[in-house]
């Protein structure tokens, strides 16, 4: 099915407009040094909006690293998270998930430090959008409303507009229909009155979505034309392909399967000229369906194999069960059972597979949001003992009732019944203990279990560590995302195992920089050199990967470590799904060690050389003063261990 989300994020700091921009006057504007950043940095990013990202990506892409270079040189932040921002949604148009949320995450962390709400909302929703895509529609559900929240408070009415159209996607999808109209004429009314077509198009796009699943097939139709009328005058070239796939879906179901074909023969060619592979593997399954309505078996069988083939190499399920569905009513129709009987049962397990996935994301989100309660714990204990001593008594009278042995059969099998319900409830409660604890340090967890809420604390001196990988970019050109992300995982997993060694505590990853801490959340004495011992650990894993890389000609990875020590705030983020976090400028400055340091080094700040100086089994490089950003010139210090250097 070509029916899907239609609403792209906005980027932040860009207003589409109603007419086509001067893009000439646009990159003069980008040109002219006398005129402010802000000012600047807006007509680029316009220019990449109205220009280039619905029409040629690739270069979307690099605009947006022209963009980040200018932040750079300009220490303007704001334009570097717009610069990721513009290039997550060129990556997510082209249904590569891993590298969009990638981009996505570091804009949202940029946006957030530098206290732009409006960014910070724009990013929470392409997020979700990206987890929706991903089919994790809770998650996807809570970004949106994260959000909304947002830009409600902010009184950003076109924000509010997007996360509408976005939530009533999800509503959609839930099959209500009704619920997502509402959220949808809320959003079309806000378009118009800002004379926003981009955004009214977009949201005639979502509502024919809904009139389709309606089977209000002409109203349908009337909204993906009007739709696809102003995207041909935005110039919006993924809008356009959409719209005619949508509109060769209404065809279909009409069984005008000739206008179908002619309207899917003009969108495959847009989704390949966009590397759109999502919309291509679509295509190609919807056009096999149709072949094969008109009875054109070798078509239909040549067009959903080459669909199924990409929907696998992107690893999308809904088309690869769209696709065998296709393969199976062609082998059927040729006769070939056996054949057709393979893709049927593959079709089965793909059906499977996207309920269980569905099912395994809502429990868990059901699990962190209770297990985590004392009361609900308490609750259910004391239900435990209720039902115990309502098995006993129905024991007895039992017992009483029929005998002797009839009676010891069914205490014996009611003993059997509770102690399977007790190992039960145990296991969940210790699952449920684990899952707390792999994401809050214990102190912290038993604090919140005792409390329901953990207190933030300041924390006089912590030494905070940040790790950013060289060549993830072309790393990730190279490998598929499973490839990518099997990589990244096989390195944080390590980083994992390293910080429990050492006693220091894992914050968070960020895309592909890994953070972490020590001396917290209880305070130490020897935070210090426990973070550069796990530092110097974690530049030695890579350096021994790097190796085998080389040898088996393979990419990869090289890495950068900054450490710093400071005064930081500690505590919980969020009231659902907790995250232990830090704040302040030390978090910062730890950050700027690394983006200071050489690739294989691990990069000290004077604060933190002064306390480990006079340890035995380490030596430093003074490296002087060194810039860095948005600090000014620092003195800093590569550190090894003694004995490597002898060697």
């Amino acid at each position: 099915m070509i029916a899907r989300s239609l609403l792209a994020a906005l980027v932040a700091l860009s207003t589409p407009i109603a007419a086509q921009p001067d893009l000439d006057s646009l990159y003069r504007i980008w040109q002219d040094p006398s005129r402010p950043d802000s000012i600047r940095v807006k007509a680029y990013l316009d220019r990449i909006w109205n220009g280039y990202l619905y029409s040629m990506p690739d270069s979307a892409i690099a605009l947006a690293e022209a963009l980040q270079d200018y932040a750079r040189e300009h220490d303007y932040p704001m334009a570097a998270g717009s610069g990721y921002n513009i290039q997550g949604v060129a990556h997510a148009n082209q249904s590569n998930y891993a590298r969009a949320m990638e981009c996505y995450e570091k804009a949202l962390a940029i946006r957030r430090e530098i206290g732009d709400r409006q960014g910070t909302a724009l990013s929470l929703n392409n997020i979700g959008i990206v987890y929706s895509d991903q089919g994790d529609l809770p998650r996807a559900l809570d970004y949106y409303t994260q959000a909304l929240k947002i830009q409600e408070e902010i009184g950003n009415r076109r924000g509010m507009a997007m996360a509408l159209n976005n939530i009533g996607l999800l509503i959609n999808d839930q099959s209500e229909a009704e619920r997502a109209m509402d959220h949808y004429e809320r959003a079309l009314a806000i378009y118009e009155e800002l004379g926003d077509e981009r955004g009214a198009a977009q949201t005639l796009g979502n509502l024919g979505i809904v009139l389709f699943g309606q089977k209000k097939y002409a109203r349908a139709l009337e909204s993906y034309e009007k739709a696809l009328v102003m995207q041909e005058e935005l110039g919006d070239r993924y809008g356009q392909a959409n719209a005619l796939g949508n509109i060769s879906l209404v065809h279909d179901e009409l069984g005008d399967h000739t206008s179908a074909l002619a309207y899917y023969e003009k969108a495959l060619p847009i989704f390949e000229e966009l590397a759109d592979k999502e919309g291509i593997a679509a295509s190609l399954n919807n056009m096999g369906s149709i072949y094969l309505k008109q009875g054109t078996k070798s078509l239909a069988l040549k067009y959903c194999l080459e669909g199924l083939a990409l929907a696998r190499e992107i690893d999308v399920l809904a088309q690869q069960q769209s696709g065998c569905q296709c393969l199976y009513d062609a082998y059927k129709a040729i006769g070939d059972d056996a054949k057709a009987l393979e893709y049927h049962e593959q079709m089965v397990v793909l059906k499977d597979s996207l309920f269980n996935e569905e099912n395994t994301k809502k429990i868990t989100q059901l699990e962190m949001q209770y297990e985590f309660d004392k009361k609900e714990a308490a609750t259910q204990a004391e239900q435990e003992k209720k039902d115990a001593v309502a098995a006993q008594e129905l024991s007895r009278q039992k017992v009483v009732r029929n005998g002797f042995m009839g009676g010891f059969v069914l205490v014996a099998l009611f003993a059997v019944v509770f102690l399977t319900q007790r190992n039960r409830i145990g296991k969940e409660k210790k699952r449920s203990e684990e899952l707390l604890l792999n994401i809050l340090p214990e102190e912290v967890a038993e604090e919140l279990k005792l409390k329901g809420e953990a207190e933030a604390k300041l924390i006089d001196q912590v030494t905070v560590l940040f790790t950013d990988f060289k060549g993830f970019t072309a790393m990730s050109e190279r490998l598929s995302p499973k490839e990518l992300v099997k990589d990244l995982h096989e390195c944080f997993s390590a980083f994992d195992n390293i910080c429990e060694k050492y006693g220091i505590e894992k914050i968070k990853t960020i895309g592909d920089a890994y953070m972490a801490a020590g001396g917290l959340p209880t305070p130490n004495t020897t935070h210090a050199m426990d973070v550069i011992e796990a530092a110097l650990e974690m530049r030695d894993f890579i350096a021994e990967g790097k190796a085998r890389k080389i040898a088996a000609g393979l990419p990869y990875f090289e890495i950068r470590i900054g450490i710093h020590t400071g005064p930081v705030v500690a505590g919980i983020v969020g009231v659902k799904k907790f995250s232990y976090d830090i704040w302040g400028d030390t978090v910062n400055t730890a950050s700027r060690m690394e983006s200071s340091g050489d690739v294989g080094q691990v990069n000290l700040s004077e604060a933190t050389y002064e306390i480990v100086k006079h340890l035995p089994g380490l030596t430093f490089t003074p490296r002087g003063k060194v810039q860095a950003k948005g600090k000014g010139e620092m003195e800093m210090y590569f550190v090894e261990r003694t004995e490597l250097l002898k060697e």
